[in-house]
């Protein structure tokens, strides 16, 4: 039913609004510039799709699988992202707003250039990302994953990461990224190492 309402939307250009869907599989889909509102999945797979330039308001997704697939250039709002896996999955210059990520995997996800505003992210292993050139606004991250990060130009700054793993993160040369960032005594130990400070 899924696959079927999305190849419809496409092609009519409408909206799909107040579905909930259940262990549902889409697999090679290119599903373009399709808009969401108030629809809930659970369970479902989402395979090498491409949903680029597509809109999710008030969606939730529940313990489900979009790893591999296409979101550029999105736009979501509102919407709650729980116990999913996303790896390697494309989100770049997409725009979130008040989303939540709980207890997913973002491991290989592509970010750069995404704007973060109001977001939380919350038990997430999202290691070895590219979250470089992003814009990051009222954004909590806790108890999440970020070893081997690329940060490349992304100010921190504001963020609290004192109980988050950040080993191995990229950044540039300058080490702009981190100023004004919160860390604990530990993880402030290998940000020095990582700036060439020895200490005794």
């Amino acid at each position: 039913m899924l696959e079927q309402m999305l190849k419809t939307a496409v092609m009519e250009e409408s909206l799909i609004a107040g579905q909930e869907f259940s262990d549902e599989i889409v697999t090679d889909q290119i599903v373009g510039r399709v808009e969401l509102d108030t629809v809930v999945f659970h369970r479902c797979r989402l395979s090498k799709c491409d949903f680029s330039g597509a809109s999710f308001c008030n969606v939730t997704f529940d313990n489900c699988d979009f790893s591999n697939c296409t979101f550029s250039d999105n736009y979501w709002k509102n919407t709650n992202v729980r116990e999913c896996k996303a790896e390697g999955s494309q989100f770049s210059n997409s725009s979130f707003k008040w989303v939540t990520l709980g207890n997913c995997q973002f491991n290989y996800a592509n970010f750069s250039m995404a704007c973060w505003e109001f977001c939380e992210i919350t038990g997430c292993h999202i290691r070895e990302a590219f979250m470089s050139q992003m814009k990051l606004k009222k954004t909590i991250f806790s108890k999440s994953d970020l070893s081997g990060t690329d940060f490349f130009k992304t100010a921190l700054k504001g963020l609290d990461l004192s109980d988050c793993t950040i080993e191995g993160i990229l950044v540039s040369d300058q080490f702009k990224e981190l100023a004004g960032v919160k860390v604990n005594l530990f993880q402030a130990a290998e940000l020095a190492k990582l700036m060439g400070v020895k200490i005794l």
